[in-house]
């Protein structure tokens, strides 16, 4: 392999969250009158950190959203995963047996809370390939995807220069985030169009064909 660390985005690309946490977070804006579709979320908020929900809507209505919107939008979204039948990625422990087996690092850049990346990790069972210093979030560096932050200091943090990470991807922000960063970016086009991500090192619809494309 030529990569000394992969990085992943975690939902949508480990987890197979995105569809409930869309769903959650277009219900909770309507219900709070910012009038929202399934598919309004997943265009504007998909791999985005909570801090861009807030900056939309109020660039959009000039109001801003309730002082506990974050920690009640992560409350509902933990509370539909353990309701709904959400499971990891398919494919993704067999590609993560053959990391180990490779002995290629890995860790996990994710959009989202801490809270939210271990709740959906418990309930898929994905925990036990991941230690908690290999998982970082959002929250650790203040501006999330589009920025490069997050995934500069996933790199500084395993101890691995920029230019030798590959990021996996399901989203434009996150795609641009990984270019930003100066890594080579492969896209996930299980939810999102191959004409959406933009700038990719390339791009695969099944995880069994990840292996190939980074050696």
């Amino acid at each position: 392999m030529r990569y000394e660390l992969v990085i992943f985005d975690n939902d949508g690309v480990l987890v197979d969250s995105e569809p409930i946490s869309n769903t959650v977070l277009a219900g909770y804006l309507t219900e709070l009158g910012h009038a929202t579709s399934y598919e309004d979320s997943i265009r504007d908020y998909m791999g985005a950190a909570v801090h861009r929900v807030h900056d939309l809507v109020e660039e959009r209505t000039g109001q801003k959203l309730p002082d506990d919107f974050d920690e009640q939008l992560l409350a509902r979204t933990v509370a539909a995963f353990q309701q709904e039948n959400l499971v990891a990625v398919d494919g993704v422990e067999d590609l993560l047996g053959k990391l180990v087996a490779d002995g290629v690092a890995y860790c996990v850049a994710s959009s989202g809370s801490h809270q939210k990346i271990a709740a959906g990790h418990r309930r898929t069972g994905l925990d036990q390939w991941f230690e908690d210093e290999w998982i970082f979030s959002s929250q650790d560096v203040g501006r999330g995807k589009p920025a490069p932050d997050l995934f500069l200091h996933a790199a500084e943090r395993m101890g691995v220069s920029p230019e030798r990470c590959v990021v996996i991807e399901d989203s434009p922000l996150g795609v641009e985030a990984a270019r930003a960063a100066g890594m080579d970016v492969y896209g996930f086009t299980s939810m999102m169009p191959v004409d959406r991500l933009v700038g990719v090192t390339g791009h695969f619809s099944d995880m069994a064909q990840l292996p190939e494309l980074l050696a």
